[in-house]
């Protein structure tokens, strides 16, 4: 009996391995097996008929047939539409997310040096857009961006423009929209760190003469060198592959990698096309940040 209890014990999970082991099985359910089942799309064929596309492996005389099409990576490689399309929502990606830091930094700065009170007010009024659904505040950014919209009606009236400016369906409505959509993203990871500063830091820099420009450099932007890359990597991985803000705010020439795959899945019904440009769009996301890790583990090795 109590060998019986001491193999209970030892393969019964800890409260720890449950606790942890909560979230990697979501992940594994929400994340990982529908990602292998996009995988296992993307190298079968298209064809007419429910599911539209090829089975990969097929069964005939006893022998198992592994059917491979290779064809749509070799052609997302050689097509200059597809690389301009992941070219360009890079691009939008990395100037959103500049365009977010530059400022959600001043914002974030200044939450964490105000006092409490104030402090939590101006976290609620960064949350508060959350309250509301993402897609009604896209469309509200048609009515504020449209050459009769708000903003056109209210520069006219005030002498600043004569003519309207050409905001909606045009990069500039892009940008204007993705960076309100996504600065929240920046600001809260950033204001969790610069919040739990050490202010006596910057007093040592100042007794040693440093100015508030170098004290700034030196001693607070290294600290929060941690939140400004979460705050980046969580606007950045969205923005690359988003898709309603360049369908609603967009021209017919803004290529996102998001557009391309809903025209392929609903449009073309062309779901391996769809599935391949996806896994090539995983990979452009998941590569960059596996080599940055690398990186940054040599890094704290070689400190220790």
């Amino acid at each position: 009996m109590s060998t019986l209890r001491r193999w209970i014990d030892r393969v019964r999970p800890s409260g720890r391995t449950l606790v942890i082991g909560g979230p990697f099985v979501w992940l594994l359910l929400f994340f990982l097996v529908p990602f292998i089942l996009v995988v296992k799309i993307s190298f079968a064929d298209q064809q007419l008929g429910i599911p539209p596309y090829t089975e990969l492996a097929t069964l005939k005389d006893g022998v198992v047939n592994i059917t491979l099409q290779l064809g749509h990576y070799v052609f997302l490689v050689t097509d200059s539409l597809y690389f301009a399309t992941y070219v360009n929502s890079v691009k939008v990606a990395a100037i959103t997310t500049l365009l977010c830091l530059l400022i959600g930094y001043p914002m974030a700065y200044y939450i964490a040096r105000s006092n409490p009170g104030t402090r939590n007010v101006l976290m609620m009024a960064v949350m508060l857009p959350f309250w509301t659904s993402f897609l009604i505040r896209v469309y509200a950014w048609i009515g504020i961006l449209k050459n009769n919209g708000l903003l056109n009606q209210f520069l006219i009236w005030t002498g600043i423009i004569h003519d309207p400016i050409e905001l909606y369906h045009t990069n500039i409505g892009v940008y204007i929209g993705m960076v309100y959509s996504y600065l929240p993203f920046l600001v809260m990871p950033l204001y969790a760190h610069l919040v739990k500063m050490d202010l006596r830091l910057l007093e040592a820099a100042y007794d040693l003469g440093a100015r508030p420009w170098v004290a700034f450099w030196r001693v607070t932007v290294p600290l929060s060198k941690n939140g400004i890359i979460a705050g980046c990597l969580l606007v950045f991985i969205p923005a690359v592959g988003e898709y309603v803000i360049p369908e609603l705010l967009g021209g017919a020439d803004t290529l996102m990698i998001g557009r391309v795959m809903w025209d392929e899945f609903f449009n073309n019904a062309d779901w391996p096309m769809a599935s391949a440009v996806t896994c090539a769009m995983v990979v452009l996301l998941l590569v960059p940040m596996a080599l940055f890790q690398y990186f940054q583990n040599q890094e704290l090795e070689k400190r220790r």
